[in-house]
Parts: structure tokens; C-alpha cells; sequence
């Protein structure tokens, strides 16, 4: 009995273990030492179900991490795919140009970000083409901090850009050639390009005899300016100003350059602005005419002390029939104001457009931008690039000034702890006295202007100042 019961628990025994293995092949039970893995692209080939499949020829595959393997579907895709924006098919120049600059974002993302931030970010960089097309106020907001690259960067083609200059007579000539000489000195790396009277000097002339040929060949040998012959055009019943401004506004027709800077001779410069030609596109740069804000009412006045241009055809164009139809007393300024007043890009005119006046002022609000920041008048000067001499009556530095002009209209000392303090009168003062310096440094001539020109000046100086 015994035996035959074990007889038939072995025989049992055998048949399940026979029954067990071959159904047991039907399955896979093993586990491979490490996880397979496939890239986005493997996946959407070997997917075949009847579910949504992604194609991988718009996703990067370095944002894709790396899963185990399942039921033949291919690697799982994180969230980390899903938060990518596809990437547009064009040339690699054309991805060039969309990538961020490294002063405004992150060289990097991390992939954890979710996707409220990336839509904050595509809504910023919207708002970022908006602003700099001209098109609202908006671009009020301090333009520096907008740059595409870093100006000392060795993969800028700084042959794009390039100062300007431009002369109708020999009284600013020599001015012009000083601003190229600080430019020089300073190791600004754009083109620098003057604008002169075709009658001056051929431009591939070695010597001449005349002192404004001599300057002109200076400029271009010595601080590396091209040199422009133009025509100098006269309006009918206009005077020499005219032809300043329509020269002046010649800028926008230089179309062998992305963009051009122009600056008024009548000023001086105190540090490069290369940075500047790096802006966002836009037709048109301009600082506030900031003295103005504190009239009454305040004037939001362009000042086309400083431009940054992008030359066009098309806009030359539409300052070439503005120009016809403006009267006596409308100059660049009031040209530049009714044309792009409302779609300028603004600059700040801290630090990129300071009157030398602002030193005689006891209210700095309006350059300084707020109430609450203190007037340091040394730090100001730190900061500062580009100063315009504008102290009415005071004539331009080239013009001599009665020294009891100069002494009731300088600055005066401030007491402080019971000490004068006579910093502002010391820089004003420097400011001229620098001018006059370089003035016969650079033109080896100090010779003072007739004085019919000082009465000429004096007018469209007293001119400006009603304004």
C-alpha cells in the first residue's frame, strides 16, 4: 500500500516538473546585467501601436535620459524631453543667430525646469523683439543691459561698425580728428569714418599744402580714418547749419556698415562705446535730451548729440523728403525727433551723453535718474563716455572766453564740514582746459576763431538755450 501510494506522489512529481518547463519557455524570466537603452529617434522607428508616435529629428538627443526598456516600447521619455522646444531646420548661421547672449541668459539649462518657466521665458524673449523694434517707449529701459556679445570678444567683425564724423568747414575739423585721436588712444576696435567737403583733399593724396589737407591726412594715416569726399547740399534760404545737419544725417546712407555711431564734434570723449554697435536691431538710437526733463512741462527730447544709426536705404529715404518739407528752424534735431520719437530705442544718457553743465547745476535729478541717489560729482566722471560742452553763455572751448565770463559762470565751492569743497568747479574747469590741450596736441594750432564766427556761434547758441 505504502508503495503504491509512493509510486504515484513520484509519477505526479515528474509530470508537473515535465509540465512545468515546457510552458515555462513562454516566457522570459531573465534580466539583463544593465538597462537597455535607446535614444528618441529609436523609438519613434519601433513604435507600431496605434498610439501617438514623436518623430526625433526636432529633439535634441542630449536631453534624453536614458530608462530601462519594457514590453518592446523603446525608452520611456522623461519629462525633461517634453520640456524642450523643438528646434527649427535651417543652417547652422541661422542657429547662430538664435542663441541667447551670455549677458542676458544662462549659458545653460538645467532639465528638472518645468514648463511655466519655459513659457516665462518665450514670453520675455517676446517682449525683448518688441522692445527693441521701435515701435513703443517701452525701450526706455537702460539698453546696455541688452547686448548680444561681449565686446571684447575675438568673434565680433568689428570691420560692420564704425564711428562717424562729418565737417562742412575747417572750425570743426580739427575737432573731429580729436575724436578719432581719443578713439585711437583708447583701442576702439570699429572703423572710423569722416565725412568732409570732396574740395578739402583727394582722399588718396600723400601731402598738401593746406592746413585742412594736412589734418585730413593725418586722421587717415596716423589714427586709421576712411575718408569720404562728399557734396555738401544747401537748402534755399538757409544757412551754413543747414548743410551741418543734412551732413550730419548722411550717416543713414553709409549702408557698407551694419551700423555707424555719430557723435557731435563739439564734445569729448572719456571712454569708447564700442558695446553700443552690439545692440538689439532697431533703425535708430537716441538718449533723452535729459536737461530737458525739468522744464515745465518736462520736453522727453531725442538728443541727436549721440546716434546709433542702421543704415537703410529706406530710411535715408524718408529723412531725404523730411528735409524737404522742414523750415529754416528745423535742424538734425528737430528731424530726428518728428521721424523716430516714438520708435527710437533708447540709450541712456548716463553714461553715454553728459553735458558739461550739469557740473554748474544744484539739481541733479534729472541726470542722475532719482531723487534718493546722492551727486558724487568724481564718481559721475568715473562713469561717464561722451561729454557735450553746452555751458550757455560760456562759448564752445575752441572760442575764446573772457576770463570774467569764466569766472562768474564756473561752478562754485561747496562747504562741507566746514571745508570748501571745489571738486565740480575743478572738473568743469579740467574739462576746457583738457580740450584746449589735446586741441594743439593733435592739430598743432590754437588759433582763435574770427570773430564774426564767435558772433555766428553765439547766436545759434542763445538759439538752442530758448528751446
Amino acid at each position: 500500500m505504502v508503495s503504491t501510494r509512493l509510486r504515484l506522489v513520484a509519477l505526479a512529481t515528474i509530470l508537473c516538473m515535465f509540465l512545468f518547463y515546457t510552458f515555462s519557455n513562454k516566457y522570459d524570466y531573465s534580466y539583463p546585467s544593465s538597462p537597455k537603452t535607446q535614444s528618441w529617434a529609436e523609438q519613434s522607428q519601433t513604435e507600431t501601436d496605434g498610439e501617438a508616435k514623436f518623430t526625433g529629428d526636432y529633439i535634441d538627443s542630449d536631453v534624453v535620459i536614458a530608462t530601462p526598456t519594457g514590453a518592446g516600447r523603446g525608452a520611456i521619455p522623461t519629462m525633461a524631453v517634453f520640456d524642450q522646444e523643438p528646434k527649427e531646420q535651417g543652417s547652422s548661421t541661422d542657429l547662430e543667430a538664435q542663441k541667447p547672449s551670455s549677458s542676458d541668459h544662462h549659458d545653460s539649462h538645467d532639465d528638472s525646469h518645468d514648463d511655466s518657466q519655459d513659457d516665462h521665458q518665450s514670453d520675455h524673449q517676446d517682449d525683448h523683439h518688441e522692445d527693441h523694434t521701435g515701435s513703443t517707449k517701452g525701450s526706455e529701459s537702460n539698453a546696455t543691459s541688452h547686448q548680444s556679445h561681449d565686446p571684447s570678444g575675438d568673434d565680433v567683425d568689428w570691420s560692420r561698425f564704425a564711428y562717424t564724423q562729418y565737417v562742412t568747414d575747417s572750425d570743426y575739423l580739427c575737432n573731429s580728428v580729436m575724436i578719432f585721436e581719443t578713439l585711437h588712444r583708447l583701442g576702439s576696435k570699429a572703423d572710423r569714418v569722416m565725412m568732409y567737403p570732396f574740395e578739402m583733399l583727394d582722399p588718396k593724396a600723400t601731402e598738401s599744402e593746406s592746413e585742412v589737407g594736412r589734418l585730413l591726412i593725418k586722421s587717415r594715416d596716423e589714427y586709421q580714418v576712411k575718408l569720404m569726399p562728399i557734396e555738401i547740399q544747401h537748402h534755399t534760404g538757409s544757412d551754413a547749419t543747414w548743410a551741418d545737419s543734412f551732413t550730419k544725417l548722411l550717416a543713414f546712407n553709409q549702408t557698407q556698415y551694419d551700423r555707424v555711431l555719430s557723435l557731435d564734434s563739439d564734445g569729448t570723449i572719456l571712454q569708447h562705446m564700442d558695446e553700443l554697435f552690439l545692440l538689439p536691431p532697431c533703425p535708430v538710437a537716441m538718449p533723452r535730451a535729459y536737461w530737458l526733463l525739468s522744464d515745465d512741462p518736462p520736453q522727453r527730447t531725442l538728443s541727436s548729440q549721440v546716434m546709433l544709426i542702421q543704415p537703410d536705404a529706406v530710411e535715408f529715404d524718408r529723412i531725404m523728403k523730411k528735409m524737404d518739407t522742414v523750415t529754416e528752424n528745423d535742424y538734425d534735431m528737430e528731424i530726428v525727433n518728428q521721424l523716430y520719437y516714438d520708435s527710437a530705442l533708447i540709450l541712456p544718457h548716463r553714461p553715454y551723453d553728459m553735458v558739461t553743465g550739469e557740473y554748474r547745476r544744484t539739481n541733479h535729478v534729472a541726470y542722475l535718474g532719482s531723487d534718493r541717489e546722492e551727486w558724487d560729482p568724481a564718481v559721475i566722471l568715473s562713469e561717464a563716455k561722451f561729454v557735450h560742452f553746452s555751458d550757455w553763455p560760456i562759448p564752445k572751448p575752441w572760442i575764446d572766453t573772457p576770463e570774467a565770463l569764466r569766472q562768474v559762470t564756473q561752478p562754485n565751492c561747496t562747504a562741507i564740514n566746514g571745508k570748501d569743497d571745489c571738486i565740480e568747479k575743478s572738473i568743469w574747469n579740467d574739462f576746457y582746459a583738457d580740450f584746449r590741450k589735446t586741441r594743439e596736441r593733435v592739430c598743432y594750432s590754437n588759433e582763435k576763431l574770427p570773430h564774426t564766427k564767435r558772433r555766428h556761434w553765439l547766436r545759434l547758441e542763445r538759439n538752442d538755450h530758448n528751446e
